[in-house]
């Protein structure tokens, strides 16, 4: 019975596999979880998702395909022919469309509610069920059980239905998770893993209890090993483009600059304006008064530096095509001069640019800069992001 599920995880692109089908199928035979659709929810999510990026999709497919399902938690009925009477009755319960709620009119307070309800006990002489007046059930008067109302008093319903508040799955927590939407400092953070290569030099600070063990065995008594603590031993280098048009992605620019600060321990960055030239900064208050040479820079960081670009690349060709194209000085050679400099020196480089990837051909600079970079210009999104860090990863 849960195949389309598995099919529908698939549609959704949803890395799961056949093994892992597998296991959660026997996780349920194992009565691991027993008539309770939140403890399913939870125990499919564990065994199907194995990162965190596709848990908002996980969360979409399994509100679709078990929408309506009601929690069977503490039930013993196996046999669908003893199914009690209270079910039956709740086959009737509505199940609306957001659009179909929306058209559902709250009264308008507490004290509204009561006075029109009694109005319409002294007017209601039988039973009912379904439409919007009549206080009955599977309907979506503000009064009766079983139906829908965005404000309204629950008569006679064993407990609430629909709340204000929505069942886990419908709340999507992790949406901001999700490769296609927006990304934030923690989605960076995670797309940054993978630009990592731990070693272990320094002073012997951290405990090794592998070590201790094995050294105790062979020398009859306790003999504690300490080794030096695993870190991140990439170095990272980042150049961001400040001012102008960039002004209008400063938010996604902070998140990447807050993100990568606190992954890396062995991170530089630098300043420029529109293109690389000249000089460079690090501090943008006094970005007149003290400028490093840009070539120092090319000397002192080494060829085996990552670097990031992070810009619009977007500006008049001639700021990067011609002596003096600068807007903001007069530069003595091309701006293009200089980031072909830059990627002969640091061979592990690419450009990550916040404007929409489907608007680039618009610009005829951002097609410039992605030719020097020989294609290694990425949009500034959490799945552009990841596959500029396997590039960077690349040992070639």
């Amino acid at each position: 019975m849960f195949i389309p599920f598995f099919l529908e995880l698939k549609a959704a692109k949803v890395p799961v596999t056949l093994r892992e089908y597998l296991t959660l199928l026997e996780a349920l035979q194992a009565d691991l979880v027993t008539y309770d659709v939140e403890g399913f929810y939870y125990l499919a999510r564990a065994t199907l998702v194995k990162d965190e990026r596709y848990l908002d999709r996980f969360d979409r497919v399994f509100s679709h395909v078990f929408k309506g399902l009601e929690d069977l938690a503490g039930s013993d009925i196996l046999d669908p022919a003893n199914l009690p009477e209270e079910w039956l009755r709740r086959l009737a319960e509505k199940h609306l469309t957001e659009e179909e709620k929306k058209l559902v009119e709250a009264l308008g307070g507490f004290d509204k509610l009561m006075e029109t309800l009694r109005k319409r006990l002294e007017e209601q002489k039988g039973r009912h069920q379904g439409g919007s007046k009549w206080i009955g059930t599977a309907g979506t008067s503000p009064f009766g059980a079983y139906g829908y109302n965005p404000e309204g008093i629950r008569i006679g319903q064993n407990g609430s239905r629909h709340r204000r508040a929505v069942k886990v799955w419908d709340r999507r927590e992790f949406r901001n998770l999700d490769d296609t939407v927006e990304i934030g400092t923690r989605n960076i953070k995670v797309a940054l893993k993978r630009l990592r290569r731990w070693v272990r030099d320094g002073a012997n600070e951290e405990f090794d209890l592998p070590g201790t063990i094995r050294a105790t065995a062979e020398h009859g008594y306790l003999d504690v090993q300490m080794r030096p603590e695993r870190r991140n031993a990439v170095k990272l280098l980042m150049f961001f483009d400040v001012g102008g048009s960039m002004d209008d992605h400063i938010r996604i620019v902070e998140e990447l600059f807050s993100a990568v600060r606190a992954e890396f321990k062995h991170m530089e960055y630098f300043y420029f304006h529109n293109c690389l030239y000249e000089g460079l900064w690090k501090d943008n208050r006094r970005r007149r008064s003290e400028v490093m040479p840009t070539m120092d820079v090319l000397h002192k960081y080494g060829p085996d530096y990552k670097v990031i670009f992070v810009g619009d690349a977007s500006m008049s060709p001639y700021e990067l095509r011609e002596v003096g194209g600068s807007v903001e000085h007069w530069n003595t050679e091309p701006g293009w001069v200089w980031l072909r400099r830059a990627r002969e020196q640091w061979p592990h480089s690419v450009w990550l640019n916040p404007v929409p990837q489907d608007a680039w051909g618009y610009t005829a600079t951002i097609q410039m800069i992605a030719q020097i970079f020989e294609g290694r210009m990425y949009p500034l999104t959490l799945q552009g992001l990841e596959t500029a860090t396997r590039e960077l990863s690349r040992k070639s």
